[in-house]
């Protein structure tokens, strides 16, 4: 008996970069949250996308 096709589960990983005066967050699905001039805020939207995003 044939085995289903299993797709792997993709995993939403955010960073933070600095570029200049500002911080973007970033995710390993494409995602860019806005640039802010306080790494908290950028954390924060790198949170919030991980809670809203379901996994593909």
């Amino acid at each position: 008996m044939a085995q289903p096709e299993t797709h792997p589960v993709q995993e939403h990983r955010t960073t933070t970069i600095e570029q200049g005066r500002f911080c973007l967050a970033h995710c390993t699905c494409g995602w860019r949250g806005p640039a802010r001039r306080a790494r908290s805020l950028a954390r924060t939207d790198a949170e919030g996308h991980m809670e809203n995003t379901p996994l593909a």
